[in-house]
């Protein structure tokens, strides 16, 4: 389970640049010259980002809600599955980026070029190989009962996600404080840069929840494993996952109407971002946990 969600940190360091490049490119000086399809390419480019990530966070909501934060073969098996869907909107998203960026600069058909070729080499690379080098399916060894999971390690595994969670933040929250710096936000409608900064507070209380398990592990308990910080813990991590959804949805409908100089795509953009946070983070778990006291 440590090394599942590990590795599900690897995903969100590399997704949280994609993910900034979206929201603060939107606000560069070159963003207002491209053509109208680069620019709903790059929405539509942004909403796949906020996908992948919201499947690489899901996990992580589902073993405190669901689990209790105990090993076990779901949640194992559900963070190995939702890391390889969230491959292929990251796959997708990096080809359209790269051809906005580069057909910016030398080209449509350059970008094009560019943009088809790393999506086909990330498909190959993260789907294609593994599945070519699998041998025959063995049988899983299975996991720890869940009275079997100590509290050592379910503590370790809540500092984890922790760490899952504020990377994305972090790098959100420095692109919402880098933007309000540029022209391109003064030009804002007032409705638009209300909304930003009432994201970029959202994003700061989850950051602050987010790291808030560390200071009270430190100074409350004195480094000590215990169920109550286990507790605190796992509720301040559920409750950060509130205002850093609002961040994400606030963001993204500011960049979208931004790029498109319109309020009617963006709010449908961050609407479908809306519920697919909820429904990963929040509704799916939510029905789990009733399934298993039932």
């Amino acid at each position: 389970m440590k090394t599942a969600l590990d590795e599900t940190r690897l995903l969100i360091l590399g997704a949280q640049i994609l993910f900034g490049f979206h929201l603060n490119g939107a606000f560069q000086s070159g963003f207002s010259d491209l053509s109208p399809p680069s620019r709903a390419l790059h929405a539509l480019s942004f909403l796949m980002m906020t996908v992948a990530l919201a499947l690489l966070i899901a996990p992580s909501l589902q073993h405190r809600l669901v689990d209790g934060g105990r090993t076990t073969n779901r949640i194992l098996t559900v963070t190995t599955q939702f890391a390889g869907i969230a491959l292929f909107p990251f796959a997708l998203s990096l080809g359209a980026d790269l051809y906005i960026v580069i057909g910016y600069r030398f080209g449509a058909a350059t970008g094009a070029m560019a943009g088809a070729g790393f999506t086909a080499l990330a498909m190959a690379a993260w789907y294609g190989a593994e599945w070519l080098m699998r041998g025959p399916a063995r049988k899983s060894t299975p996991a720890r009962e869940e009275r079997d999971t100590p509290i050592d390690v379910r503590v370790e595994h809540m500092l984890t996600e922790a760490r899952v969670l504020l990377p994305g933040a972090q790098a959100l929250l420095g692109f919402q404080l880098t933007v309000m710096f540029t022209e391109a936000f003064g030009e804002l409608a007032p409705g638009s840069r209300l909304i930003h900064v009432i994201a970029l507070c959202c994003t700061s209380l989850a950051v602050v929840l987010l790291m808030a398990p560390a200071a009270f592990h430190r100074i409350t308990y004195g480094g000590e494993n215990t169920e109550d910080f286990h507790r605190l813990g796992s509720g301040l991590i559920l409750a950060a996952a509130v205002p850093l959804a609002g961040g994400i949805v606030g963001d993204l409908y500011v960049a979208v109407e931004k790029g498109m100089h319109s309020p009617t795509p963006a709010a449908a953009v961050a609407a479908l971002a809306l519920a697919a946070l909820a429904a990963l983070w929040l509704i799916q778990p939510l029905m789990l946990r009733a399934k298993r006291r039932q």
